[in-house]
C-alpha cells in the first residue's frame, strides 16, 4: 500500500474540510437558536397587536364621536353668538338714539338758559352803569361846587 501524495493531499484536505465543518456547526446552531427566538419574538408581537389595533379602532371611532359632538356644540355656540351680536346691534341703535335726544333736548334747554342768562347779564351791566353813571354825576357836581365857592367868595 503505497500511498501517494496525491492521497494525502487528499486526506489532509477532507481533514481540513471536516475541521471547517465542525468549526463552522457551532456558530450555525447560535444562529439556529437566535432565528427560532426571533421568530417566537415575532409571533408574540402578532398576537398582542391584534388586540391592540382593535383598541385603537374603538378609541378613534370614539374620538370621532366626541368631535361631532364637539361640533354640535360650537354650532350652538355660534347661534348664540349671533343672537348675541343682534342684540349688542340693537343697543348699539338705542345709545346712538339716545345720544341724539339728550344731544336735541340740551340744544332746546340751552338756548332759552343762554337767552335768559344773557338778558340777566345785561340787566347787571345796565344797574351796574346806571350806578356808576350817578356816582359820577354826583362826583361832577361836587367838583362844580368847589368850583364855584372859591369864585363867589370873590
Amino acid at each position: 500500500m503505497d500511498v501517494t501524495a496525491g492521497e494525502i493531499a487528499g486526506l489532509i484536505a477532507a481533514g481540513a474540510f471536516l475541521m471547517l465543518v465542525l468549526v463552522l456547526a457551532v456558530p450555525i446552531l447560535k444562529l439556529r437558536h437566535t432565528v427560532d427566538a426571533a421568530t417566537q419574538a415575532i409571533n408574540d408581537l402578532n398576537d398582542r397587536t391584534g388586540p391592540l389595533l382593535g383598541n385603537v379602532t374603538e378609541t378613534v371611532s370614539n374620538v370621532n364621536t366626541a368631535l361631532g359632538q364637539v361640533q354640535v356644540s360650537l354650532d350652538g355656540v355660534n347661534v348664540q353668538l349671533a343672537k348675541v351680536d343682534t342684540m349688542t346691534e340693537h343697543a348699539q341703535n338705542v345709545t346712538a338714539s339716545v345720544a341724539n335726544l339728550a344731544t336735541v333736548v340740551a340744544a332746546a334747554a340751552a338756548n332759552p338758559l343762554i337767552k335768559v342768562a344773557s338778558f340777566g347779564y345785561g340787566l347787571r351791566k345796565a344797574a351796574s352803569a346806571r350806578r356808576h353813571a350817578e356816582d359820577e354825576r354826583e362826583v361832577r357836581a361836587s367838583l362844580k361846587q368847589r368850583r364855584k365857592a372859591p369864585r363867589a367868595a370873590r
